[in-house]
Formats: C-alpha cells, structure tokens, sequence
C-alpha cells in the first residue's frame, strides 16, 4: 500500500506545532528549504530577496497552511528598475514539501497549469517600494486583496479549492525584487488572532543558495509552549517518515531520525521531536 504524503507532512506539523495562546494563529514564515533559485531568506525566513540579473526564479511559499480568511501582510522592500510586471500572489494545496527542485521560474503560467494552484499578478502600481499588501482566501474560494490599509477589498481570484489546507504562494517578480512576511492575521467576532515570529528553538537561519547566517528572533511571548510526543514512541524507525531506519542519535540521546529527515528537522525546527530538547550535532550510530 502506498502511503499519503500529505499524511506524512501533515503529522510532522502537528507534531512540531507552535503556539502561544488562543490569540496567537502560531508562527508564520517563508518555507526554509523550497523557494526560487534566486531567492535568500533572513530574518528568521521572514526577508525573501531575488538576486541576480532575472525577473524570475523567486518563488516562495508559506511555511504552514494558512486558514480561512486569514490575512496574510506582506511589504515590498525594494524595487529594480528595467524590468516589467510585479508581485505574483495566490494559494496552492501542494505542500511545499512535495515538489522537487529546482521550481519553475514562474508562479504563472509554469504552476498555474497544474491542478492545484491559483495565482494572480499584481499591478507594479501596487508595488512600489513600501507598499503593503495583504492577501486571504475566503470560505467561498474567493481570494481578495488589500493595497496600504485601504478600505477597498478588491477580488482577485475566484475558484480556490478551499477542501483542502492552502499554501500560500508568493512570485516575487518583475520589478519586485525583495519583500518581508509582516505576519497574518484572522479577525473573529470578539477576538483577532494573529502570527507570531518563530521561537528561538525553531528559527530558520538565514538561508540562501550559498550562505548560512544564524538568526537571533524569538518569539516574544514568555507562555508559548510546544506539543510533545510520549517516549514510548522511541524505536528503530524515523518517528519522521516512518520509513527509514532511525540511524541518527542526537544530543538528547534519543535514536530517532534517519539520516535523510535530520537535516531538515534541524533546519526547520531544531528541537528533537520526542523530548523537544535544542538539537546540536547528531551522533551517527
């Protein structure tokens, strides 16, 4: 029998799940290990930039699902001249995780033919440097867009497959060429939930095709805690991927991950996954 990898992905983030209260939506990043050729990430992955003589190849997509009406806030750092076009914004129900590298150079049409995904380009008037922008889908699948805090919700896309979590996915295109992941924020009828920065022990580092800077954020709120797993999940298998043999004991002495899960488990989140205790350099048995 084959296994769903959508299973697969979605226990890890459960098992990995961050939250500070029930006003908190839990972090909010750009996914650490899929983005364009051409992207780096710092600030704890929430700083995307495009490098490189290209319009293209700067992709990036969310590091979780987003829900419902959940506004997504993002800022156009920078801008470069001599190219047209801007921002690509949509959603998709492919987890990142699933795709192979390298990605296509663009949202569209390179990702928009396939099942799956829905993305719309964004007028360079909208993206100028400075400008902020906030995104969500709506339970109808309709997807809205708002321009620096104004009044108006403009409809920029309609017939998202809402059955199913969303990722979002952001092209930055054209003459955008850096933008940072402000956070999110989903509005209820007595209460606003919104994102918070990723923790300490699950910061993503500064990553881009070549280099690797730690980042120092964490999270603010002194009552965030984090799920646990109970020990008599220990064993000779991945508690990650089920599949593998667990070939790697880290610094907590727990034989868990195999080789090909723990490098992204450290990258990701940098805790074990059983004890939640901060990972240093896994001993190899």
């Amino acid at each position: 029998m084959t296994k769903d990898p959508d299973a697969h992905y979605s226990g890890v983030e459960s098992m990995l799940s961050h939250r500070c209260g029930g006003s908190c939506l839990g972090p909010l990043t750009f996914h650490c290990q899929v983005f364009g050729d051409k992207v780096s990430l710092s600030q704890g992955g929430r700083l995307a930039r495009r490098g490189g003589s290209t319009f293209k190849n700067g992709l990036v997509f969310s590091s979780r699902p987003l829900g419902i009406q959940e506004k997504i806030h993002l800022k156009v750092v920078t801008t470069t001249a001599g190219w047209h076009g801007a921002l690509r914004l949509g959603f998709t129900n492919v987890h990142p995780a699933a795709r192979g590298l390298p990605l296509p150079p663009m949202a569209i049409p390179d990702l928009t033919q396939k099942p799956g995904h829905w993305a719309m380009h964004v007028h360079e008037s909208c993206c100028t440097v400075g400008s902020e922008l906030k995104f969500w889908v709506s339970s109808g699948g309709k997807v809205y867009m708002r321009v620096n805090n104004s009044n108006r919700d403009e409809e920029i896309l309609s017939g998202v497959d809402v059955s199913r979590p969303l990722w979002a996915m952001i092209d930055i295109y054209g003459q955008t060429s850096c933008i940072y992941l402000q956070g999110s924020e989903k509005r209820g009828r007595f209460l606003t939930k919104r994102s918070c920065p990723a923790p300490q022990h699950i910061i993503l580092p500064d990553i881009g095709r070549s280099s690797v800077t730690p980042d120092r954020t964490s999270c603010e709120d002194t009552s965030c805690h984090h799920r646990k797993l109970p020990a008599d999940n220990e064993g000779t298998d991945c508690v990650v991927c089920m599949e593998r043999e667990a070939t790697n004991t880290l610094t907590c002495g727990h034989l868990c991950l195999c080789q090909s899960c723990t490098g992204r488990i450290i990258l990701e989140f940098g805790n074990c996954p059983l004890c939640r205790h901060q990972i240093g350099a896994p001993l190899r048995t």
